[in-house]
């Protein structure tokens, strides 16, 4: 059936974006001391290592020169303000350029939804995967994240819910085997990764830790 989307609210956190993306350039060049290229790693090394004069301790080295990934500027957050708006930049311009850029051309004509595509065999895990777009990755733990999710709401009358399975591997192991304390657990409603963790250590379910 596709997922519903709300076009104005689509097209007003677009703005938005448009916006703090502006800003956080103009602040990011400012800090700079000259304008660059944000997006790309070899201008921005430029700028961290040579232009500012940031220390390279414990950061990786490529043929192209140092490292600029995620986890390199997680290591240098706390010797320059620049590198939080990098972040920041980064973030909002991946969530601008992956979800909401693409909506447009993604939304159906006749229904006002977006139909995405999940795959059965991409996954090592065997789970479903989704693609145009991919909205398994839209990060749910920041703010801007939420923002972007919003767009893909219930249609007035509806609601939108999320189900799981709970351990269903564990459950089929248990029937197939026909594990009895496996079942017994199952059926009497235990937590089974607690359960396990007690019967390993011979302790009681109460005492075993987070």
């Amino acid at each position: 059936d596709g997922l519903y989307v709300d076009q104005e609210k689509a097209e007003e956190i677009t703005k938005d974006f448009d916006s703090k993306i502006q800003d956080l350039t103009k602040k990011i060049h400012k800090l700079a001391g000259r304008e660059f290229n944000i997006a790309s790693p070899k201008q921005l090394g430029e700028v961290l290592f040579q232009d500012l004069g940031l220390s390279p301790a414990g950061v990786k080295k490529k043929k192209t020169g140092l490292s600029t990934a995620a986890g390199e500027l997680e290591k240098m957050l706390s010797l320059h303000p620049i590198i939080s708006l990098v972040q920041e930049y980064r973030q909002i311009t991946k969530l601008k350029g992956t979800y909401l850029d693409p909506l447009p051309r993604l939304i159906s004509d006749e229904d006002g939804r977006v139909h995405g595509t999940f795959n059965l065999n991409i996954a090592a895990t065997g789970r479903l995967s989704s693609a145009e777009p991919n909205m398994q990755n839209i990060p749910v733990r920041t703010e801007l994240g939420r923002e972007v999710r919003s767009v893909f709401s219930a249609e007035n009358g509806n609601v939108l819910i999320s189900a799981d399975y709970s351990q269903v591997e564990l459950r089929i192991a248990a029937e197939m085997s026909n594990d009895k304390e496996l079942i017994k657990l199952f059926n009497e409603d235990h937590d089974v990764h607690t359960a396990t963790a007690a019967a390993l250590n011979n302790i009681p379910e109460e005492e075993v830790t987070k």
